[in-house]
């Protein structure tokens, strides 16, 4: 059986091309993606784009993929990452 602590996501860490790395609870990752989507409708994976509402989009893009690409040779990456004290 799969430890539960396996699939908590507790934050985010977004990898932007000229930006240093971001650390984002789920939370802020979905705001940047919801925005990621706005400014790139045209750049959505398939599966997200039969999904009818930006709330829906974002969570199942969070969800199910890692990446976006937003222009040619320019790719958004988040990963869910746990941070330990």
């Amino acid at each position: 059986m799969a430890d539960a602590l396996m699939f908590q996501e507790d934050m985010f860490v977004l990898l932007a091309p000229g930006a240093a790395e971001e650390f984002l609870t789920p939370a802020e990752l979905l705001e940047r993606l919801q925005q990621l989507i706005v400014a790139h409708p045209d750049q959505l994976p398939r599966d997200v784009q039969k999904l009818s509402t930006l709330t829906d989009q974002s969570h199942h893009l969070m969800h199910t993929h890692c990446e976006m690409t937003v222009a040619p040779g320019e790719t958004i990456q988040w990963y869910a990452v746990r941070l330990e004290k």
